[in-house]
């Protein structure tokens, strides 16, 4: 044999090899997603989800089938359901008869009902599967309830994720990796608060975006809230273990909007805008691939507990309520539903 075919057959083994290898390393099929709940970020998110032309980590997921639950007594579920549905179908998206049925479908589940009251029961299936898990705000209508489904899926091996999307904006991700900010001291975050959900703390539905953003900037640590309600909106203030104050405002008259101010050592930046679903439909992605969530249990209860505790502060005229408090108040409800 030549040396010559004895170089091209080497170098045809060497492509087939390398193109083995691309292969195991590439995945080898989308991540199929299953959506309960049809009355909230469904639609939106699924356009952005299955776009052909959507940016890697989105592309690796697909939005194959859904269960069009809706809220009875929420108006906007109500009205919006059937165009919800045929605009899901439109894009591909199979409509099945039960949660279970979903489940058989798809590899991870986003719970997107609007509604935070039947999220417990929705996500009671999922965790016989243990499938990865995205429930989207109010996790649930309480805090001792968001810590049993928590628990649940700690005990189910199920892995859990929830977020606000304001969090993984670009532009408030910016001013924390800003060396003219320096070492952040201090942050005022906003958000409509005029939007509230029935059986829910009022906080609990646009309340939690201004939040989120607050806890992005500060990190974990907040011991203790305040909070003064009046027609006009809310301030809500809390202190760091270490000293320093964050405020969440929630707007209820006027131009209502997002935004986080950030206080440093050495400046202070701002961002005012919402910057859409991408930044945490990669983090889902990502959670997906790898059945880890950004966010520890701990920090997400953490966040809910600031939101409980401003609620109960409202009740007691704007005293200081400690997060320990809280904590412990809705862990002790929890052992006593875990009871029943």
């Amino acid at each position: 044999m030549r040396w010559s075919s004895i170089v091209a057959q080497a170098a045809l083994v060497l492509a087939v090899i390398a193109a083995a290898v691309v292969r195991a390393d590439s995945p080898a099929r989308s991540i199929k997603v299953g959506i309960i709940g049809l009355d909230a970020h469904a639609v939106p998110w699924t356009k952005i989800i299955n776009d052909p032309h959507a940016p890697a980590p989105i592309s690796a997921m697909k939005v194959v089938a859904a269960y069009p639950a809706y809220s009875r007594d929420i108006p906007f579920s109500n009205d919006t359901i059937q165009k919800n549905i045929a605009l899901l179908r439109g894009m591909g998206v199979e409509m099945t008869d039960s949660v279970e049925t979903l489940l058989g479908k798809v590899d991870a589940v986003l719970l997107l009902s609007i509604d935070g009251r039947p999220h417990p029961e929705q996500a009671r299936p999922v965790w016989r599967t243990r499938k990865p898990l995205f429930i989207d705000k109010p996790v649930a209508p309480s805090l001792a309830q968001i810590i049993e489904i928590y628990r649940q899926a700690q005990a189910s091996g199920t892995p859990l994720f929830s977020s606000s999307s304001l969090r993984y904006g670009p532009g408030l991700l910016a001013l924390l990796h800003n060396p003219k900010i320096g070492r952040v001291l201090g942050c005022d975050a906003y958000s409509n608060s005029k939007s509230i959900l029935p059986g829910h703390p009022d906080l609990f539905y646009y309340g939690i975006h201004g939040t989120e953003m607050l806890f992005t900037v500060m990190g974990p640590g907040c011991q203790a809230v305040s909070r003064v309600k009046s027609e006009a909106g809310d301030i809500v203030v809390g202190v760091w273990r270490d000293g320093r104050l964050g405020t969440y405002r929630g707007i209820r008259q006027g131009q209502v909007g997002f935004g986080a101010t950030v206080f440093g050592e050495k400046g202070i930046d701002a961002t005012h805008k919402f910057e859409g679903y991408e930044g945490l439909l990669a983090e889902i992605a990502r959670f997906f691939q790898t059945g880890k969530p950004p966010l520890s249990p701990e920090q997400t209860l953490e966040i809910y507990a600031f939101l409980e505790g401003a609620d109960q502060s409202a009740r007691r005229a704007g005293q200081p309520v400690a997060l320990e408090e809280v904590l412990a108040k809705a862990h002790y409800e929890a052992d006593a539903r875990r009871g029943q």
